[in-house]
């Protein structure tokens, strides 16, 4: 298994990823994330053409796909309820999604973002359940609540 850049030939295959993450998070009682046709096929092209969009794969088989971003997030600038636990510069994990078809994918992710910077951070909506408890498994701390562009409230969490 590997991570390399997407490409604009894997959008139907990430699509398809995405449509899966989304049916596992209403089975696990997690009904408004993701919603209104989020991600859409329009922010999941610019992610590509901006470089930040990655994908797990092996042979020619894609399993699972994340954007990460390095610097400073707009979306993160206030956090409720908390507090970020330093101003070092960080990369952000967004739109992370696995078709479910292999496990222990996040681990993966996970190393190779810190391959490129020390801090990482994300965040979910509070009914992720799995989310949270993958987040926490993997030495993430809670550390408030902050608010994405529509304005919704996520968790966001800090390593």
């Amino acid at each position: 298994m590997h991570i390399r850049k997407a490409q604009p030939g894997d959008i139907p295959e990430i699509m398809r990823i995405y449509d899966a993450a989304r049916a596992s998070m209403r089975r696990s009682g997690n009904m408004n994330q993701w919603i209104n046709g989020y991600p859409s096929e329009e922010l999941v092209r610019e992610d590509i053409e901006q470089g930040v969009s990655y994908v797990c794969c092996e042979d020619d088989e894609l399993y699972c796909v994340f954007a990460f971003i390095l610097g400073d997030d707009p979306t993160y600038a206030r956090i409720d309820d908390g507090e970020w636990p330093n101003s070092e510069p960080y990369g952000t994990i967004h739109r992370i999604g696995s078709d479910g078809r292999k496990q222990g994918l996040f681990p993966l992710c996970l190393d190779f973002c810190r391959g490129m910077i020390k801090t990482v951070r994300i965040d979910t909506h509070a009914d992720n359940a799995p989310m949270h408890h993958i987040l926490k498994k993997h030495g993430f701390t809670r550390c408030g609540i902050i608010y994405v562009y529509d304005g919704s409230p996520r968790v966001a969490y800090c390593n």
